[in-house]
């Protein structure tokens, strides 16, 4: 058997789509998601996508990219993908060296990765002189059946809620929000640097996001809370990011936020809700575990300091 390893073709999108699906079922992905994010890469990310092809076959990829939507420069990530019948040949060790290279010429000094939480995978990571930094937990939540919690009725004074598509002629205010939680989120690296326009691109125009699921909270007429959702067309909902503007912190708004986006993902006919959250998030993993999402997967973060082999 023959192993190629090249770039991405837009023609292999869907091959793509589905390793990841069949890899980390916990996140979701489609052909239109790949080829609209490659066809949209920002200059600064240096994005590539680098597949690993068997006879014909993709059979592991790896999407390399720098953390352009942060202040401190040089960090970098990469996913790493690989079937898992064909685990233990070689084809991770090739897809990620040729990433690592082009991060590195790109000017990267620390990359960053994931690893599900399995022995396998931690050897390979640890073996290639990647050091385990921080653990994450994926949620499931079987939305067919789930006792979502209603509703407020009514609303407070001065709170209403609203979709995303009601914000589509100026979506300025949450970007605010999304930077603001952003910045906040527990991590490796801090996601202080997203642009307006990169966020445009990036999230709001992005193929799986879902405006009429995504739920906005304002309080007198301010965006305080929000819960983004995305969705993949085959009955599978994540959410992209959840979270509250600092000021209008432990009021219940985030929940608030993602009750409503559940309760309209489940009546436009999604089945299971996805989520994933930084272990020290205590926060949002107490407000998801009460929806009655359970663990799924785990994973951990991994970073390798380049140029230090």
């Amino acid at each position: 058997m023959t192993l190629t390893v090249r770039d991405f073709r837009p023609a292999d999108a869907k091959a793509v789509a589905d390793l990841r699906r069949l890899s980390v079922p916990h996140r979701i992905a489609t052909p239109q998601s790949i080829a609209y994010e490659m066809a949209h890469a920002a200059p600064a990310q240096s994005l590539r996508l680098i597949v690993a092809e068997l006879d014909g076959r993709i059979v592991g990829a790896v999407r390399a990219t720098l953390l352009h939507d942060s202040s401190v420069p040089g960090r970098a990530a990469a996913a790493l993908h690989v079937h898992p019948d064909h685990c233990g040949r070689g084809i991770g060790h090739a897809l990620l060296t040729s990433a690592e290279e082009h991060l590195s010429a790109a000017g990267a000094t620390r990359l960053l990765a994931w690893a599900v939480d399995a022995p396998g995978p931690h050897a390979f990571a640890e073996s290639r002189g990647y050091r385990r930094t921080r653990p994450a937990r994926f949620l499931r939540l079987d939305l067919a059946a789930a006792a979502l919690p209603p509703l407020p009725s009514p609303l407070p004074p001065g709170v209403r809620l609203r979709t995303g598509a009601d914000l589509d002629a100026d979506p300025r205010p949450l970007h605010a929000a999304d930077a603001e939680v952003s910045a906040d989120e527990p991590g490796d690296v801090v996601a202080d640097a997203m642009t307006y326009e990169d966020w445009l691109v990036r999230t709001w125009e992005h193929p799986l996001i879902d405006l009429d699921l995504t739920s906005v909270v304002t309080v007198d007429g301010e965006v305080a809370a929000f819960s983004l959702a995305a969705t993949d067309g085959l009955g599978r909902y994540t959410s992209a990011m959840t979270g509250t503007r600092r000021a209008f912190r432990g009021q219940g708004l985030a929940r608030l936020a993602k009750t409503a986006s559940l309760h309209r993902a489940r009546d436009a006919g999604c089945t299971e809700a996805f989520t994933g959250n930084d272990a020290a998030n205590a926060p949002m993993l107490a407000i998801n575990r009460a929806f009655g999402y359970q663990q799924f997967a785990a994973e951990w973060r991994y970073a390798k300091e380049l140029g230090r082999d």
